[in-house]
């Protein structure tokens, strides 16, 4: 009896967890749709885009799915523990399988279709160079998110500091790119100081990131579908155990 109490609390602190991120994930989906407005504005002002990019337009929609599961399953997780209710628990079980189902397939899919997502890459990549290279300098709306996204991350440009070359604002100054690009130079920052520096393109910048937290991002991968094994594990403990108590 004081295993099944333990589990039973256990199962209800864990998923009012999963509850409460599950409606703070709610909340922020919910604030991107409604603020989506200035990024479809920013999307409209780039040519050429490739259409693999306005898929960013449904992160929104993405966030409240997500959020909605979590808080389905939270609810079904602390209900179904504390009324011990086998159809909520049951629920639980089959909704926390499929979800880990899915995890396996689409890891399987990422591995088999990788070489299509660094092609797509690819294509975001010209979009986003042909974007500097028409707009950085003339239209404000352009020049200030790249700006904010170089200070943020500390790089310079999408690929490298070519990408300003007979940019607007590279014509407008003397053949000079953005002061990002040379960080700790006196000297007027045009390509040549731009290159020697040690800054680096702001997808790069990306990749490195990724490249160095590999181990930490499967590490996190791998202990969500731990805790997801183990929370079926306890649903189907706790489903027999009721049923073992009302016969």
């Amino acid at each position: 009896m004081g295993c099944y109490k333990f589990l039973k609390g256990m199962m209800f602190v864990f998923n009012g967890i999963i509850f409460l991120a599950g409606a703070a994930i709610l909340g922020v989906g919910i604030w991107v749709k409604v603020d989506s407005s200035s990024i479809l504005s920013f999307l409209g002002k780039i040519p050429n885009v490739p259409t693999e990019l306005s898929q960013v337009l449904n992160v929104g929609y993405l966030l409240i799915a997500i959020g909605v599961l979590l808080v389905v399953i939270g609810f079904l997780g602390c209900c179904g523990a504390i009324r011990e209710s086998r159809c909520m628990l049951l629920l639980f079980f089959i909704i926390v399988l499929l979800v880990f189902i899915a995890e396996v397939a689409g890891a399987i899919v990422i591995l088999v279709f990788r070489p299509l997502a660094n092609q797509m890459f690819t294509k975001i990549g010209i979009a986003a160079a042909q974007n500097i290279h028409t707009e950085y300098g003339s239209n404000s709306d352009v020049t200030g998110l790249w700006n904010s996204a170089m200070t943020t991350m500390n790089c310079c440009g999408f690929n490298n500091a070519t990408d300003f070359v007979d940019s607007p604002y590279y014509k407008a100054n003397g053949d000079q790119v953005p002061p990002l690009c040379c960080p700790g130079f006196i000297n007027p920052c045009n390509i040549t100081v731009a290159t020697n520096s040690t800054i680096t393109g702001c997808f790069p910048k990306i990749q490195q990131l990724v490249d160095n937290n590999t181990v930490a991002i499967v590490a996190v991968a791998l202990g969500i579908a731990a805790l997801e094994v183990c929370a079926m594990a306890v649903s189907m403990i706790l489903f027999c155990r009721i049923k073992s108590m009302n016969s």
